[in-house]
This record gives C-alpha cells, sequence and structure tokens, in this order.
C-alpha cells in the first residue's frame, strides 16, 4: 500500500494511489511475479515534483512483505523494464519527476521466482513522497 501528501510552495497537491498487487505467490514458478500499480499526483496549480518511494518495513530499498515472521522479498521500479529501484534517491535508487498540474505515474513491482516462503497474507506500507 502507498499512502501520502504534501503541501508546495504556494501549491496544494494531493497524491491518490493504486496498491501494486502480485495475487497468489507460486514458489515454484520459474518466472517472477510481476505487477503494476499507480501513483497519481495533483496539484492546484502548475508545479514542478519529485517522487519518492520509501523503504517500507523492511527499512531498506531491498524490499520485503511480511506475513509474520515471514518474508517476501519484491521490489519496485521506474521502468518496465524493471531495472531503476524507485527509491528516494539515495543510494543506487530514483526518484520519478513531474511537472504542471500533476499526473500518474506507474509503479513497477515485481516477486522474485523461487522464494522459499510459508502461505500466508503477505503485505507492506510504504510512503509516497512529493517534494517541490
Amino acid at each position: 500500500m502507498l499512502l501520502g501528501a504534501t503541501l508546495a510552495h504556494g501549491a496544494q497537491c494531493t497524491v491518490a494511489t493504486n496498491s501494486v498487487a502480485f495475487g497468489a505467490y507460486d514458489t515454484f514458478a520459474v518466472s517472477a511475479a510481476d505487477s503494476t500499480g499507480s501513483v497519481a499526483v495533483t496539484c492546484d496549480v502548475a508545479a514542478s515534483y519529485s517522487l519518492a518511494i520509501g523503504a517500507g518495513g523492511s527499512g531498506t530499498f531491498s524490499r520485503e512483505m511480511a506475513s509474520g515472521e515471514n518474508r517476501l522479498a519484491y521490489g519496485l521500479f521506474t521502468d518496465a523494464t524493471r531495472s531503476a529501484v524507485w527509491g528516494d534517491g539515495t543510494g543506487a535508487t530514483a526518484r520519478v519527476n513531474g511537472s504542471g498540474l500533476g499526473a500518474t505515474h506507474i509503479v513497477y513491482g515485481r516477486v522474485p521466482a523461487r522464494q522459499n516462503v510459508r502461505a500466508g497474507s503477505y503485505a507492506d506500507a510504504l510512503v509516497a513522497t512529493v517534494d517541490f
């Protein structure tokens, strides 16, 4: 789940999200499980902004979903090839830039194949931050 909203210099913006939902994970699948979500930024006046997505419960951008004590690794990316990790711009992570009255940005998710995990409902909570 992605959450967040912030105020800009003279602009008020809102952030609406659609979660990246992977569905049922097959530990025996040979291919990664991919999915998408979105972050929509809407401002009342035109503005340039930068959109970051926090690390979540793992505290690092090697993200993990949790089901009790169990963990399932996953990643969020800025591009369809899933090569640029969406983060806060530190380390090897990228932010997404936008301008104008806002836009909808696609979040590309991937759960790597062949993770030996217990059955359960896995989730993580993230914060989307808009900086002006």
